[in-house]
């Protein structure tokens, strides 16, 4: 389609939009009343004013609107007298609901899912990330046209077989978003090459690889900019960044750490963006060890963090070591801190905006990654100097000194490099 589907017309007023959570089956009011308010924070990332919210309790799913028809016309009065222009759903709406919903009502109705990809689309910035976006609008789109022509399809009748107007146009557009699909996973594809081209020269100089992971708004943007004094955007916003961002964090002494912020996850991703988004996500699975941070300050962070873990797990990232980081503790007192620490036992906290735990959290990066190495100590005469470098970019110098003919090292090094260096080796650490 060459006009970008959620795209708005300039000038127009803020969207005011009236929420509507839904509270059935396995989610109870509570976690209701909490994805509502999530539900809140995505519609003002996405520029909207709140109307209003309503909470409805769904015993029995309707095939025309979700609720019944008693609930749809309180929830329609609601959304009028509040004076809204839209609402939004935060349970997914089928093809067929939300375009009744959208007769009925005579406003804009869509879902989470929707209103997730919407935001998506604003904040991709790189040719991957737009043609990710692209791929899930489009497939979301797909199935909902059906319900954009039926005026097109009454305007004119014909012998039995034969198609209208409205079906015409129907089929075209179908074909044209089709192909683009195609196109685009044919797009990704060449990506996805190239990118594989690239790790395999990584690899050929081996640099670990940490990734920053966590729901969205925990921090992650900020831990990378303290880390590594990058200069990535920074807002208190629902997927502030979307495009992921790596930077080489060097430690004071031993081999540098490739670090990458991740896009945030969320509770109830829409499964397209899932599957759009793992080559961007892949940063995490392919790593050496994942940065796992989570947000003091939120009264649900126990949910987000099994929420980014079955993230994790559905991209093929849960066996990757991890470092749960509980961020923004300036925000809370000791006792909540103290709480979550005794919850999940070996986790650090830390406050990224006061530098308060930093320390401790590079010292954890460093032991994590040479739990696998053998400490020991080198004997290099002067003369193979190149194996100093060797152990630098592979291993971790503890000290190093020197005599008039060689270089004398205490490091971790890889076990792959034992028997290489077994030569120099004049003594063994614990």
């Amino acid at each position: 389609m060459a006009q970008d589907i959620y795209s708005e017309a300039a000038g127009l007023p803020p969207e005011k939009a009236f929420l509507v959570g839904i509270a059935a089956g396995e989610t109870g009011k509570e976690e209701a009343r909490e994805l509502l308010e999530e539900l809140k924070g995505l519609a003002e990332t996405n520029g909207a004013e709140i109307a209003g919210t309503m909470l409805a309790s769904l015993r029995t799913r309707s095939p025309a609107f979700l609720v019944g028809s008693g609930k749809a016309e309180e929830i329609k009065k609601a959304a009028e007298a509040a004076g809204a222009t839209s609402i939004i759903f935060d349970h997914p709406l089928s093809p067929v609901q939300q375009r009744n919903w959208e007769t009925f009502t005579a406003r804009k109705v869509y879902d989470r899912s929707e209103l997730i990809i919407k935001i998506f689309a604003s904040r991709a910035l790189t040719r991957e990330a737009s043609l990710q976006v692209e791929l899930a609008q489009l497939q979301y789109a797909l199935p909902r046209l059906a319900h954009s022509y039926e005026d097109l399809m009454r305007q004119r009748g014909g012998r039995y077989g034969t198609k209208g107007s409205g079906e015409q146009k129907l089929e075209l557009d179908r074909r044209e978003i089709e192909r683009r699909i195609h196109e685009i996973k044919e797009e990704l594809e060449e990506v996805r090459k190239a990118r594989a081209v690239q790790r395999k020269r990584r690899e050929r100089i081996p640099v670990p690889r940490a990734a920053i992971v966590g729901y969205t708004n925990a921090g992650k943007s900020s831990l990378l900019n303290a880390l590594t004094r990058a200069s990535v955007l920074v807002e208190d916003k629902l997927f502030a960044t979307l495009d992921p961002t790596t930077r080489r964090l060097q430690f004071a002494q031993g081999q540098p750490l490739l670090l990458t912020d991740t896009v945030g996850f969320i509770r109830n991703l829409p499964h397209g963006l899932v599957e759009a988004f793992k080559s961007t996500l892949e940063e995490a699975s392919q790593a050496d060890l994942l940065i796992h941070v989570a947000d003091a300050s939120d009264p649900q962070v126990d949910a987000h963090i099994q929420t980014t873990l079955q993230v994790l797990s559905e991209i093929g990232a849960q066996a990757v070591p991890r470092i749960l980081v509980l961020n923004k503790i300036d925000l809370v007192d000791s006792e909540t801190v103290q709480a979550f620490l005794s919850r999940f036992p070996g986790s650090l906290a830390l406050s990224v905006r006061t530098g308060q735990g930093l320390d401790r959290l590079v010292e954890a990066i460093q032991t994590a990654l040479t739990s696998g190495m053998r400490q020991c100590t080198l004997c290099i005469p002067h003369a193979e100097y190149a194996l100093v470098s060797l152990v630098r970019r592979e291993g971790t110098v503890i000290e190093e000194t020197h005599d008039d003919s060689n270089t004398w090292l205490t490091c971790r090094i890889p076990e792959r490099l034992v028997a290489p260096l077994s030569a120099y080796i004049r003594e063994h650490g614990a």
